[in-house]
C-alpha cells in the first residue's frame, strides 16, 4: 500500500472510532455489555491499527493528528459516562477527564502541525482504554474472575486519572 493510502486508511480509521461512541452508551443504557464491550475492543484495534498506518506511511495528516485524539476520547467517555451513570465511577472523576481533555484539545488545535500527543498522554490513553475494557468485563467471559478483572481495571483507572492530571501540567508547562 503507499503512503497516501496508508494515510487515508489511518484517517478513516480514527473517524471510524469517533462514530463507535454513540453505539456503544446506547448499548450500554439498554444492558447490552457484552456488544459494547466488543464495539470498544473493535475500537481499540483500529486504533492500533489507524496508529501503525499512520507510522508505516512516514507520519501521519494534519487531520489525523487532530481526529485520532478526540475519536478516542468520544469513544472511551461514553462508557465513562455510563460508568458514573450507575455510580460506578465517581462523577467528579470523570469531570476532571473531561476538563482536561477540553483544555488539552483546545489548545492542541491551535498547532498548525497539528500536536502529537506527548508520550504521558498516550500512555494515558492506553491505561484509561485498558481500565473500561477491564472494568466493563463481561460475565460470559469469566464469572469466577470478573471482580479480579474489574478490580484491576479500577486501580488502573485511577492511575489513569493521575496521569491526565499529571500530562496536562507536562503540556502547559512546555507550552
Amino acid at each position: 500500500m503507499e503512503n497516501k493510502s496508508l494515510r487515508i486508511t489511518a484517517d478513516t480509521l480514527s473517524i471510524s472510532r469517533a462514530i463507535l461512541g454513540l453505539p456503544i452508551i446506547i448499548l450500554l443504557s439498554y444492558g447490552y455489555i457484552f456488544l459494547a464491550w466488543i464495539l470498544l475492543l473493535i475500537g481499540g484495534i483500529t486504533d492500533a491499527i489507524d496508529g501503525w498506518c499512520a507510522r508505516k506511511s512516514g507520519g501521519g495528516t494534519i487531520l489525523g493528528s487532530t481526529i485520532d485524539p478526540l475519536s478516542d476520547k468520544i469513544m472511551l467517555f461514553a462508557p465513562f459516562i455510563w460508568l458514573s451513570s450507575k455510580a460506578i465511577l465517581p462523577v467528579w472523576s470523570i469531570w476532571i477527564l473531561i476538563a482536561r481533555e477540553t483544555l488539552i484539545s483546545g489548545w492542541r488545535s491551535k498547532d498548525i502541525h497539528g500536536a502529537p500527543a506527548k508520550g504521558i498522554a498516550k500512555s494515558k490513553t492506553l491505561l484509561q482504554f485498558t481500565s473500561v475494557i477491564l472494568i466493563l468485563w463481561p460475565i460470559k467471559l469469566g464469572h469466577n474472575i470478573v471482580s479480579n478483572i474489574q478490580y484491576i481495571g479500577f486501580v488502573l483507572f485511577w492511575l489513569s486519572l493521575f496521569l491526565a492530571i499529571l500530562s496536562a501540567v507536562e503540556y502547559l508547562i512546555s507550552n
